[in-house]
């Protein structure tokens, strides 16, 4: 899934505009926005380039006939509904391809600072969100370096010294369930 990209490159472009834009400030905005009164696809070939986002998002929005956001909390809370529904989606289509049954979702890197994405996505999945850690990249490099030098042993291992070091949130799902199917089948 595209990942925070569109949220990202629409804080530019309104900073660009000349407006004032925090971000703690915007998430908490959004999280008083109308569920679901928008989405679209994250990962649609449109939002790949940098440039205008907010414009290709109501473009999208039009193209598919629903509401355009009005604001940039309403703006947020369409990118965020989307990556949670795209996260659903991933979830499911892994879950289908592996033959296995996923109980758990874990979002690591900058997204897991993103409270209100982590909670949404526990809501679309209908499943519990580990967020953390935050620098998984850098933690995987390390841990892959002293593996090869004997540091640490096995997976299991690498696993327990992550666990032990990095703190971790946890998402349970709650709200609307209909809500999240029904604003699936807008994007699917």
């Amino acid at each position: 899934v595209m990942g925070l990209w569109l949220l990202q490159e629409s804080i530019r472009i309104w900073r660009e505009q000349g407006q004032r834009i925090e971000l703690a400030e915007l998430l908490a905005q959004a999280g008083r926005e109308k569920a679901f009164a928008s989405v679209v696809d994250p990962d649609a070939a449109e939002f790949l380039p940098p440039g205008d986002m907010p414009a290709r998002i109501a473009a999208a929005c039009e193209r598919t006939g629903q509401p355009v956001p009005q604001s940039p909390a309403a703006f947020t809370r369409c990118i965020l509904d989307s990556l949670a529904l795209g996260h659903r989606l991933a979830i499911r289509s892994a879950a289908e391809l592996s033959g296995r049954d996923i109980d758990t979702v874990h979002i690591v890197g900058g997204g897991s600072q993103n409270g209100l994405l982590c909670q949404l996505t526990a809501d679309a999945c209908g499943l519990p969100v580990l967020a953390g850690p935050v620098e998984a990249t850098a933690i995987g490099n390390v841990l892959v370096q002293a593996r090869s030098l004997g540091i640490v042993g096995d997976l299991a291992g690498m696993r327990r010294l992550v666990a032990a070091t990095s703190p971790v949130r946890r998402f349970e799902p709650a709200g609307d369930r209909a809500g999240w199917d029904a604003a699936a089948a807008r994007i699917s």
